[in-house]
């Protein structure tokens, strides 16, 4: 991998809509100082129910998009598009990619479980490989076809009994987020799974974002705690880009201020 210059703190997040904000948020505590630009398809989601040749489509539209800024990296804040193309991404372009992927490695450590997912995600080959790497052969996959959309489509008017209804019927120790929008649930999921201990990828996604940083040398402004709920009062430089740009700007606010 290629040294980048220190100036260059330009970060590009992409993901359907309103999930990868949640990501970005444990990103902006490990590196304040960057300049982040947050792509997103609200207007298109779930890409959990795309095939394949119009989700490598849609990826590689956004990438062309995120390449003319030349980013010191970017960010696929986005299961779906981590699972199925993420490779083929980092293949065509040349700045670090990192992607999020479900944090099967530490929930079948500690027992069985249960991944939630997109359908796209679940039939992943990418999922396989992970849970045939770290699953330990206690590990189901549980696709969720509408649970996505309805998290985008009613985030600022969440309803509990229609949460509960869209959540498949499963028992295990540790239940596994396999998409960034269901951590906006995380409340009403662990309530649903009451004996089931919560796992998402996020925080760990948050981490190898700034190891890649230190691997290139780029120096970090502020050291900002990745286990806080909250952001200390300083300027976050994010722009959004595509979608619902006014929702997007919304929810975040809101996730910076723990309203959310």
């Amino acid at each position: 991998m290629e040294k980048i210059a220190r100036d260059n703190l330009k970060v590009c997040f992409f993901d359907s809509g309103i999930g990868g904000l949640t990501l970005l948020c444990e990103c902006v505590k490990v590196l304040p100082g960057a300049q982040y630009f947050y792509f997103a398809d609200n207007f298109n989601v779930p890409y959990g129910s795309l095939g394949g040749d119009a989700l490598f489509d849609k990826a590689d539209y956004f990438f062309r998009q995120i390449s003319k800024l030349n980013p010191a990296a970017a960010v696929v804040a986005c299961n779906t598009v981590t699972a199925r193309c993420i490779k083929f991404l980092r293949e065509k372009y040349n700045f670090p990619i990192i992607g999020i992927q479900p944090a099967v490695k530490p929930a079948a450590r500690a027992g069985t479980c249960a991944v939630l997912s997109t359908p796209s995600t679940a039939n992943s080959e990418a999922l396989k490989a992970l849970i045939d790497k770290y699953g330990e052969g206690r590990t189901i996959v549980a696709p969720c076809p509408d649970l996505a959309a309805y998290i985008e489509e009613n985030i600022f008017n969440l309803d509990a009994e229609s949460i509960k209804n869209l959540l498949p019927r499963v028992k295990a120790e540790g239940i596994v987020l396999g998409c960034t929008h269901y951590s906006f649930i995380k409340r009403q999921i662990a309530e649903f799974y009451s004996d089931s201990q919560i796992y998402d990828g996020e925080l760990g996604t948050a981490q190898r974002f700034k190891a890649v940083f230190q691997r290139l040398n780029v120096g970090f402004s502020e050291k900002i705690d990745p286990n806080s709920h909250f952001v200390p009062n300083f300027n976050v430089n994010v722009e959004f880009v595509g979608g619902d740009e006014v929702k997007n700007n919304r929810v975040f606010d809101l996730l910076l201020n723990g309203n959310v």
